[in-house]
């Protein structure tokens, strides 16, 4: 049995439907402007390579928790996201094998810290501040993909019954399977690995108080207020 000088870290976790088992997280990572109108919307061109960035894995905020606003930002943004769960290992991998890795679905918000990474963007410095905070993964359930297929229909988000963000899943510049394959030329992919596949256009502010609702048509939904 192994022992620690100090206790060990709880493992971050994500809840699975119509399971009381959890899916054990190991890291997320997250890709940067896959929708042609959010890339446009953000200053980059179509056809430019998917690129990433990490959260960690207790950046997960499980559903029916409050998220907080977090501090050093006046500039808070939404991003809904199909979120893809591991469950299986490789590296190097065709669009084929990389999609055979797929244990399920669920539908996430990637929150950004947007005055802090524009102004890391002007001094050519890393990500981590706006986009790495405690909290900043909201997640519903996850939904196996014998349940969920591989979907791509509907994405969309609102804040206060208002909708902000919809497109089709189908409107990815990158597949999740060419996302997934990516990703393991740069990293070995482990079973617990969460991908969050990038956002469509409309994302914007967050206020306290605010309630969200996103949801992927096949996949389910994701519901939270602002804290």
């Amino acid at each position: 049995m192994t022992h620690y000088v100090l206790p060990a870290p709880i493992q971050a976790a994500a809840p699975v439907e119509g399971a009381s088992a959890l899916f054990p997280v190991r890291r997320i990572l997250c890709v940067g402007r896959n929708y042609a109108a959010h890339r446009r919307e953000m200053g980059g061109d179509d056809r430019d390579p998917p690129f990433f960035f990490m959260k960690p894995a207790d950046a997960l905020v499980p559903p029916g928790l409050p998220v907080p606003y977090p501090s050093q930002t006046h500039n808070l943004h939404h991003e809904i996201e199909l979120v893809a769960a591991l469950g299986g290992d490789g590296a190097d991998l065709s669009t084929e094998e990389a999609l055979s890795l797929v244990w399920g679905y669920a539908v996430g918000v990637d929150l950004t810290r947007r005055d802090l990474q524009n102004a890391a963007k002007e001094k050519g410095q890393p990500w981590e501040a706006a986009k790495a905070f405690d909290a900043s993964a909201p997640i519903g359930l996850i939904r196996p993909v014998d349940r969920s297929g591989h979907p791509q229909g509907r994405i969309s988000l609102s804040v206060n019954g208002q909708v902000r963000q919809q497109g089709l899943v189908s409107d990815m510049i990158w597949s999740v399977a060419e996302v997934i394959a990516q990703a393991s030329r740069l990293w070995r992919l482990e079973a617990g690995d969460l991908i969050f596949t990038g956002t469509p256009e409309g994302v914007g502010p967050l206020v306290t108080g605010d309630r969200v609702e996103g949801m992927v048509e096949d996949v389910g939904e994701v519901a939270f207020t602002v804290g």
